[in-house]
């Protein structure tokens, strides 16, 4: 593609001018560390951690309908069990249970949070990824325009000049016709 600068007729803002060369040679040095679809690539995200991959599970695990109901089972269990029993290890108001499930409460926030957070960064590069390839297309898309506004005013301009030259041409054979009242139009 012709660097719009190039063109007079094209006219972009310093700003836009700026920022299509950035990606342009952003799409340059991407092109040139390619990589083999099996390797990382510059963009790729790093391998997870340890911690990373635990969160992943933890934020996986917890965040099903299977957690859900084996959850609640025991719950229920726990409280039939400590209300249905002559001797309850955790007699009304359970604080055993409120105990553990503070603790699961405790661990598996922060867990999701890195999870979310980690995705979340992932989102971001994928956006910013997304707007430039955006604003590439929407200064190529005017880069197009121009164009093709430049060729339809030169097609305009040759059309004016045919039938400028035609006309002159009609006049000069309608002055030189032996009976010029004959051919003029009505």
């Amino acid at each position: 593609m012709t660097d719009p600068s190039a063109n007079p007729n094209v006219h972009f803002t310093h700003a836009e001018q700026h920022l299509l060369n950035d990606l342009r040679k952003h799409r340059q040095s991407h092109r040139q560390n390619r990589h083999p679809v099996t390797s990382q690539g510059p963009d790729s995200p790093p391998p997870l951690t340890w911690g990373q991959k635990v969160a992943d599970q933890v934020a996986d695990t917890v965040g099903s309908w299977r957690f859900i109901i084996i959850q609640s089972a025991l719950i229920l269990a726990w409280i039939t069990w400590n209300t249905q029993t002559h001797a309850p290890w955790d007699p009304y108001p359970f604080i055993l249970l409120n105990l553990m499930l503070s603790f699961q409460a405790a661990y598996t926030a922060p867990a999701i949070m890195m999870s979310q957070n980690r995705l979340a960064q992932t989102d971001r590069k994928r956006a910013d990824n997304d707007y430039e390839v955006n604003v590439k297309a929407e200064l190529e898309i005017e880069l197009l325009h121009e164009k093709v506004d430049l060729l339809r005013e030169q097609e305009l301009k040759i059309l004016a000049d045919s039938v400028q030259r035609l006309s002159k041409q009609i006049d000069v054979l309608l002055s030189q016709a032996p009976d010029s009242g004959s051919l003029a139009p009505r």
